[in-house]
This record gives structure tokens, C-alpha cells and sequence, in this order.
């Protein structure tokens, strides 16, 4: 690479492992930075840094891009991102499973399952174009891309949620959705499995996910059963993709409950074949166990159930279910309806499963973390270093340089972000420096908010937010709208 045209520049991490986000073999060299931008890479031993790291060894990667978050109102009160900038996130789309912190304005507390991301009406916001002003005027330490969410307009919509929406109320949440998607919003996703859009019917994702095709946005669904019915539930989600002309992302994809342990292979092979003709991606977490408010279907699939947070009897967060229940004298059930509302984690996936679904090519990484939960489930804090540390160097699931790419190049392409997730010149310098050896997870299902190991130094836009084990209190980051992803459409 000719570097004629650059002498100087802010920062230069010398003698580095450079992981460039493609999938492709590393390289040893140096890379630059200078703004907010990568300057260069490759030899620059006659680049001056204003500032310059050795790194010995180590690898410098893109940053990573956690795609499915619920990173919406942390954004606002908990501006570090301790428990992702830790973890070398620099990116977070938010607005998952069909909740959305707007468009939607409340005058009761919130239903579940939008009290996981704010549990007042007051933190919810009338307007999409006011959320991301928000975020403009009090940035975080990371970038974020928002999408509206299905339960969250048809709270806004409805009065009453048990139905499928009338033509009018369609309409509405129609009108609201294409304002939010001019004020920057990235797509529309689903909670077709909660309460407030489980009577929604399929024309009605559709209508609305008509607008985001429309707008080149995308369409992400946690789908309306990922159990027994997980193969009906993917070929729907591939109808509305193909009816709205939008691409589809599949949430978090698990085959839940010990009767479908084993049926990856099934859905994997599905969502393969529909990936020749469409648009479709997917992401998952490297654990066995899910998290989400504590609810009975959830409760009857788990082999064991952690609660993470109860407003009526707060004391019992971090505690199995079971013992609860034995205290109280009651079944499960019974001890569950008394905790509400609360949230768990349920154990009820096949770790063969989640290896296979993890190791298919298409699939990106994606936390699902609850930052509001009293005990998270570890994920929040863990699941890129777990899957650098553990299934990449410990299980051999893939080289180290695959597993860069499931968070950065793959999922920078099916997000549309053309100027992040890569090491080139030009390219915004979200960037992590770490040791492939030594990354590790730390947080785990008794102790889950402690930070990884191995994770040295993280750059938003050219900016230090995690240095040596400590946030550096700068808040770089950007809401990132998109009037029209790139390449979004390009491959399956």
C-alpha cells in the first residue's frame, strides 16, 4: 500500500494482527487513525502517531456490532455502555422484537414486554424523530441504529391488544411507521411470540412491513414460535419478507424445548433454501439458556428458570425458580404469577444447536442483553468475548478470523453500514485492540455482570471508550440514520 500521501496521524498501533472483518486471513502490520477515520494500514514505520501503541502481537479488529440489543433507554441513562464497550461493541441496533422506546406515547405503565427496556410511561417518547434527537444531543459511547417496534405501535394504535388491528389502526401505525422511518429509523421489528402482537395476523406485518420495503429499511422478527412450530414460523416470516419486499432478519434463532433439541438441522436447512431466493439473515448468542419476562410458555420449555427481576418480591433476582417456589409452598406457575411482573432466564436449548447455529455462515452475533434486569442474564456482559475466547480458540467452532466477521463485515453488510465493520482506509475507526490468547467471557449465571478479560483498548469513531480495564468516560457515539440500507438486498 502506497502511504506517500500520509506522514503524520493522531494514533498508530504498531506491530498488530490485523483482522480486517472480510473472513479473510489476518496480516501483520500497523494501522492509523486520524479523526474519526482510519488513515491507513499495513507498513507505516514512516507514519509519526501523535500517540502510539505497541501492540506486540495482538489483534486489531473492527469494532464489533451487537445486532440485536435492547439497548434502547440504556442509551439515554447509561451513556458508557460499560457492559458493551467492555466486550469491544461499538455499534448496537436497538428496538428489537417489537419494542421500541417510540413512537409511543403512554398513560399507564407499559405492558409487558415493553417494561423490559422502560418501565414508566414517562421514558417512552410520542415522536421517532425526538428519540434520535435525544441520543444526537446526549451521545453514548456507542453508535446506534433504531428500529421501530411492532408492539410498540400497536400499543399506540389499539385499545386493546388482543386482536388482530382493525383497517384503521393499520393505517395509523402505518402513518407513524413511514415518519419514523423518514426520521431515520432503520426498520420495523416483531414480537410475534409476546402478548401485544401474538392476535396480530400475518397481513398485518405485512401492511406495515410493506412501508420498510418501500423505504429500503429491513424487517427483524422474534418469530412467532421458536418451539414446536419453528418451521411454520420461518416459512411466515419468509412470506412477509417476500410480500413487503424487505429483507428479514431472524432473531436470536433457537429450536426451544427438549422436544425440539436436534431440529437446527431442519431449520437451518430451511432458511438456506429461502436464503437462494431472498433476503434473510440471521443471528444468535453463544448460550443455551434465553431471558425475557417471566411468562408460563417460557416457564413450561426450561429445564431450570432464574429469576432476574420481580417487582413484587425484589429480594428473590438472581434466584432459581424452584427454590422460590418450594419457600412459598407453591407450584412453579403458581410462584411465577406471584413474582409479576418479573423477568428469567430459561434454560431450554441443546448446546449441539446452538454450535450448529452458531457455525452457519450466515449467521451474525447478536446479544440480546436486558441492561435494566436486577440479575442479566450473562450475555449483556459476555457474548463477544465468548465467542472470540470460547467457541472460536477453546472449541475450534471457527478460526478467529470467521468469528471477527460475524460481528463486523457480515453484520455491517446486512445493516447497511458501508463505512464501518472493516479495516480500510477511509473506513470510520471503530476499532478494538485484543489479545486472541487471553479473551475471555468472565460474567456467568451466578456472577453476570463482570467484565471480559483480553479486551485492551476500543475506539468509537476514533475516540478511546475502554482502555486498560476502564471506560474512559469520552461518549463518541452516533444514531446512525439510514434513509436507504446499502447492500442490503446483494446476497441471502
Amino acid at each position: 500500500m502506497d502511504m506517500a500521501e500520509i506522514d503524520h496521524a493522531d494514533l498508530v498501533i504498531r506491530n498488530a494482527r490485523l483482522i480486517d472483518g472480510s473472513g479473510g486471513p489476518s496480516m501483520r502490520g500497523d494501522i492509523a487513525v486520524t479523526d474519526d477515520r482510519i488513515a491507513g494500514l499495513g507498513d507505516l514505520s514512516r507514519v509519526e502517531g501523535a500517540v502510539e501503541i505497541e501492540a506486540g502481537g495482538r489483534a486489531v479488529a473492527p469494532g464489533f456490532i451487537d445486532v440485536h440489543t435492547h439497548d434502547d433507554r440504556a442509551l439515554l441513562v447509561d451513556p458508557a455502555m460499560t457492559c458493551k464497550v467492555s466486550q469491544g461493541v461499538t455499534t448496537v441496533v436497538a428496538g428489537n422484537c417489537g419494542v421500541s422506546l417510540a413512537p409511543l406515547a403512554l398513560r399507564r405503565p407499559p405492558p409487558a414486554p415493553l417494561d423490559l427496556v422502560c418501565d414508566s410511561a414517562e421514558g417512552f417518547f410520542a415522536d421517532f424523530g425526538a428519540y434520535l434527537d435525544r441520543l444526537d444531543g446526549a451521545p453514548a459511547a456507542v453508535n446506534a441504529l433504531c428500529q421501530v417496534g411492532h408492539s410498540s405501535l400497536r400499543a399506540g394504535a389499539m385499545d386493546g391488544l388482543d386482536r388482530p388491528a382493525s383497517g384503521a389502526e393499520i393505517a395509523a401505525m402505518r402513518a407513524e411507521l413511514e415518519r419514523a422511518l423518514e426520521a431515520g429509523a432503520i426498520g420495523l421489528s416483531t414480537g410475534l411470540d409476546y402478548a401485544p402482537a401474538a392476535a396480530a395476523p400475518t397481513g398485518e406485518v405485512i401492511a406495515l412491513a410493506e412501508a420498510v420495503g418501500a423505504a429500503g429499511g429491513l424487517h427483524t422478527t422474534h418469530m412467532r414460535n421458536e418451539a414446536d412450530r419453528v418451521m411454520d414460523s420461518l416459512e411466515e416470516t419468509f412470506a412477509i419478507g417476500r410480500a413487503a419486499r424487505a429483507p428479514v432478519v431472524i432473531s436470536h434463532h433457537k429450536c426451544a424445548g427438549k422436544a425440539n433439541h436436534g431440529r437446527s438441522a431442519e431449520t437451518l436447512a430451511l432458511i438456506h433454501r429461502a436464503r437462494q431466493g431472498q433476503a434473510v439473515g440471521l443471528d444468535a448468542y453463544p448460550y443455551n439458556a434465553a431471558s425475557t419476562v417471566l411468562e408460563r410458555s417460557f416457564i413450561e420449555k426450561a429445564s431450570r428458570v432464574i429469576v432476574t427481576w420481580s417487582k413484587a418480591r425484589p429480594e428473590v433476582a438472581g434466584r432459581d425458580l424452584a427454590g422460590i417456589a418450594q419457600e412459598m409452598g407453591l407450584g412453579l406457575q403458581e410462584a411465577a404469577e406471584a413474582l409479576q411482573p418479573a423477568g428469567g432466564i430459561f434454560f431450554t436449548m441443546d448446546e449441539a444447536d446452538v454450535q450448529r447455529i452458531l457455525a452457519y455462515p450466515g449467521t451474525m452475533i447478536g446479544s440480546d442483553g436486558l441492561p435494566h434486569d436486577e440479575f442479566p442474564h450473562p450475555r449483556l456482559w459476555g457474548t463477544f468475548p465468548r465467542v472470540l475466547g470460547h467457541y472460536a480458540r477453546e472449541v475450534g467452532l471457527f478460526p478467529l478470523e470467521e468469528a471477527v466477521h460475524r460481528m463486523t463485515g457480515l453484520s455491517a453488510r446486512r445493516f447497511g453500514l458501508a463505512e464501518r465493520g472493516a479495516l480500510r482506509p477511509g473506513a470510520f475507526a471503530d476499532l478494538v485492540l485484543f489479545d486472541p490468547e487471553t479473551v475471555i467471557d468472565t460474567a456467568t449465571f451466578e456472577a453476570p455482570k463482570t467484565p471480559a478479560t483480553g479486551i485492551d483498548l476500543v475506539l468509537v469513531n476514533g475516540r478511546a471508550v475502554w482502555r486498560d480495564g476502564e471506560t474512559t468516560g469520552a461518549r463518541p457515539g452516533r444514531a446512525i440514520r439510514l434513509r436507504a440500507l446499502a447492500e442490503l438486498g446483494a446476497a441471502g
